[in-house]
């Protein structure tokens, strides 16, 4: 049996629910005027009963309910009719609701991951999105990736979405001559050079990309590569060469980035110079749109400008298709301009390994924490990203301060870490995402148990009134989630907004996100929601037996469970008992 709250107008009567029920008085349909607005809610005697019942999860039964299984026995639908991730299906069947895992992994796809199988193996040990860095490999190389991750969806039952992070057009390093790293003794002194070698090239010789490098810097300048992972001193300077004293030995990447301090300051004018898509990014992002990939992470982003023209063109190439666009916050000028950017993004990403080369260690954590929040009060998707569990690139367990550092992560309510070299090179790529998932799940359980349900204020994002409307829906349903609580929530969506709403407000329990193929992968990068594949039309009591039918099916719901429903069609919450 179902309950509703309507929102009525003189003209028409869409569905609305308020954050807070009021006490009446009266026994038949009393109307309570809205403030500030020319509408009214009238509570009909259904829902009154209802909220004065609410100690037990259990509704009330009648003819209602028996109806209603009536109609999902009659429904001849059978398995195929409902998509889900293969992983999350089973872990609902063997554990339950409460036990889903609703922090987001994606992993970085390289040559230790690249396999068919290697991929199958990180999708069953938790990946939902599958990343491919730009700064590495061929286009036909990434093309072969993407077409092997498709692969997997169609014959596994997988729904990964695929993201194509661009190189960005900062200072960085070359292919080190095609060998996969360098090591790096202190003391040793490398060249760094704008000259295009041939074969073999010079012993501890590194390309740049950058021409006017040799220019910049001036001798005794600090070089940091990738972050501060190795660390070089300016000795001198010979035409297009650089000579630099190892002071912090460590392991070179390919295409690592550059930084220079000198002083104790970066030294950055060169780089706010510099566009922030370069011509080989324009290049990748056409392949990207191609490709029809999920998301696009820009690096280095400096101002919201950049985002806007990107989704432009985005638009007037796709045909039709929705890209999401990802801010990289990896650098000062985005963190001075942080929450322009986050507005006109599809999300944000902390990639904490460039960040933590531009500003002082010492402020990282609380940059992160900063770009998580504005995320969630902005309702976009926040990934932490860059050195999760770095030492398990070669070492098979993670260290307690990483173990650390995730769990914060998870307890700040990211939507999504990431790994990168750890997945990509790494020795034990399934051990590090088996660590991310268990540390996720445990911290995420600790929270529940705790009802650590946080004080955060979210601000109304909508301009529209009807906006504003399936905020306080999504808010509502939620919390009443929470009081009640319930086992799922179940939205209806085309366009994925309401579920991003409902993510936005992380409740207790999981959200079912039924929806169409391509809004399903993209959901899969948002905290808490378990998108289906599932095709459903207006009414809501028709979508819920149907789904319902499907579910019991399948062994992924059973009869008594409490759920509350909401939809993007049409704006109202239900609560009822699975029949």
């Amino acid at each position: 049996m179902s309950q509703s709250l309507q929102f009525i107008t003189p003209s028409r009567a869409p569905y609305f629910t308020l954050p807070k029920f009021p006490r009446i008085s009266c026994t038949r349909f009393p109307v309570i005027n809205l403030p500030n607005t020319k509408r009214s809610i009238i509570i009909t005697p259904s829902l009154s009963s209802f909220l004065h019942a609410t100690s037990s999860r259990s509704l009330p039964s009648g003819n209602a309910q028996t109806g209603a299984a009536g109609v999902v026995s009659a429904l001849s639908v059978g398995a195929t009719g409902i998509e889900v991730d293969a992983v999350t299906e089973a872990e609902l069947k063997e554990n339950g609701f409460r036990s889903t895992r609703r922090t987001k992994l994606i992993c970085t796809i390289g040559p230790a991951t690249c396999g068919f199988e290697q991929l199958e193996a990180l999708a069953v040990g938790g990946m939902n999105v599958a990343r491919i860095n730009m700064c590495h490999g061929s286009r036909e190389w990434h093309q072969t990736m993407i077409e092997r991750v498709r692969r997997l969806n169609d014959e596994k039952g997988f729904a990964v979405a695929i993201m194509m992070d661009t190189e960005g057009s900062e200072i960085h390093m070359g292919d080190l001559g095609g060998a996969a790293s360098a090591k790096t003794e202190d003391g040793e002194i490398w060249t760094f050079s704008v000259r295009a070698f041939g074969t073999p090239r010079p012993e501890r010789t590194i390309n740049v990309n950058y021409d006017g490098f040799a220019e910049d810097v001036k001798v005794g300048d600090e070089l940091l590569v990738d972050g501060g992972m190795v660390r070089f001193e300016v000795t001198e300077k010979i035409g297009p060469d650089v000579k630099c004293r190892c002071t912090d030995p460590g392991l070179l990447l390919p295409q690592a980035n550059l930084t220079l301090w000198r002083n104790g300051s970066l030294v950055s004018e060169r780089n706010a110079m510099l566009p922030t898509i370069s011509s080989k990014d324009w290049l990748d992002i056409d392949f990207g749109i191609a490709e029809g990939v999920d998301f696009i992470a820009i690096s280095f982003v400096k101002s919201a400008e950049v985002i806007n023209h990107l989704k432009s063109y985005i638009a007037a190439r796709a045909c039709g298709s929705e890209i999401a666009v990802i801010a990289k916050m990896e650098s000062v000028d985005s963190l001075k301009n942080l929450e322009e950017i986050i507005q006109v993004s599809d999300g944000a990403m902390v990639a904490r390994g460039d960040l933590g080369a531009q500003i002082p260690l010492e402020q990282v954590p609380s940059a992160q924490q900063k770009i998580v929040q504005l995320c969630r009060q902005l309702n976009k998707p926040a990934i932490v990203a860059s050195q999760l569990l770095e030492s398990m690139i070669e070492y098979p367990t993670a260290t307690r301060a990483e173990v650390a550092d995730v769990s914060e992560a998870v307890r700040q309510r990211a939507d999504a870490l990431m790994l990168s070299g750890e997945s990509a090179m790494g020795q034990y790529p399934e051990k590090a995402l088996a660590v991310l998932r268990s540390v996720s799940v445990r911290i995420e359980k600790w929270w529940r148990e705790e009802k650590c349900h946080e004080a955060m204020e979210l601000l109304d994002v909508g301009t529209l009134f009807a906006d504003s409307i399936s905020e306080e829906i999504c808010n509502s349903a939620a919390k009443m989630a929470n009081n009640l609580e319930a086992d799922a929530l179940f939205v209806y969506t085309k366009t994925g907004h309401m579920a991003s709403l409902l993510s936005r407000c992380r409740p207790d329990c999981p959200i079912f996100a039924f929806t169409t193929t391509s809004v399903r992968r993209r959901l899969n990068l948002q905290w808490g929601l378990i998108p289906f594949r599932l095709s459903f039309s207006d009414d809501m009591d028709a979508n819920l037996n149907k789904t319902f039918s499907l579910l019991k099916a399948r062994g992924m719901i059973k009869s008594g469970d409490l759920v509350i429903a909401v939809s993007d069609m049409l704006q109202s919450i239900q609560v009822m008992n699975v029949p």
